[in-house]
């Protein structure tokens, strides 16, 4: 039987490209490589005068998703709707869509922060952008506002906190009735699928059951390595530390 979430995949990235949408892969450091899903809002300005280029530039807006899928997944509403007025820019969290790693370090937050931000620069963000998080590209983006206040303007936030400390995550798994984040972010079942979407969000729609276990099948790959973004995620209510923001950050509950 034909897989029908990996048929709409693969229909969704057409659409985006005739959306003016285009996949990117930047690599960061040997053996790591980003995927970035860019419009091309500026890539037709061929005035030579540098200032006026500057100035017609958009806004650039960089869209970093949760663990329910991959970045052009979570966002493809948001694209449509936004790819005219902003300069938009979605990376693939390590281990999603054509994101990668060989690297042996830790893969935090922080790794994800300076990794995306390396790759912004190499993608020709020159100026400061805003940058969106939902659930853990909310975490990414607090990490990528404070330690590069260069490059992040203000910041738009959902489903996230600063930092996941040890009391504040037992506190989440038990309202929402799971014993570990891997038990409800990396699902090994069709109902484990639509509890996750159901809790994820405001209102998610009827599907068949045939859906959520196609849903399965594609998007919960790579499952040693997320299981370990999860378990890094977390940190001792004793080495959380106040954070200090220059920027402008608004924050949707």
């Amino acid at each position: 039987m034909v897989n029908i979430v990996s048929c709409y995949m693969s229909m969704l990235h057409k659409i985006m490209k005739l959306a003016g949408m285009h996949p990117k892969e930047v690599e960061i450091e040997p053996g790591t490589v980003i995927h970035f899903w860019v419009n091309n809002n500026n890539d037709n300005d061929d005035d030579d005068n540098n200032a006026k280029k500057k100035s017609r530039r958009r806004p650039a807006l960089v869209l970093i998703h949760g663990f329910a899928g991959d970045g052009i997944l979570t966002w493809q509403f948001q694209v449509l709707a936004l790819r005219k007025k902003y300069s938009l820019y979605i990376p693939d969290l390590l281990f999603f869509g054509g994101s990668h790693t060989t690297s042996k370090a830790k893969i935090t937050p922080r790794f994800h922060a300076d990794c995306f931000a390396k790759g912004l620069r190499k993608l020709g963000v020159e100026e400061k952008c805003v940058v969106v998080g939902f659930s853990y590209g909310g975490f990414v983006g607090f990490q990528m506002a404070e330690h590069h206040p260069e490059l992040v303007d203000s910041m738009v936030v959902t489903g996230s906190v600063l930092a996941l400390s040890e009391s504040i995550s037992s506190k989440s798994l038990e309202r929402i009735g799971f014993s570990s984040w891997p038990d409800y972010l990396m699902p090994n079942s069709v109902e484990g699928v639509k509890v996750l979407l159901d809790i994820g969000s405001y209102s998610f729609p009827w599907m068949p059951k045939v859906f959520y276990k196609h849903y399965l099948e594609v998007m919960f790959g790579n499952r040693k390595e997320r299981v370990e973004l999860l378990e890094a995620l977390v940190v001792k209510d004793e080495d959380v530390t106040n954070h200090q923001f220059k920027q402008k950050i608004g924050r949707e509950d």
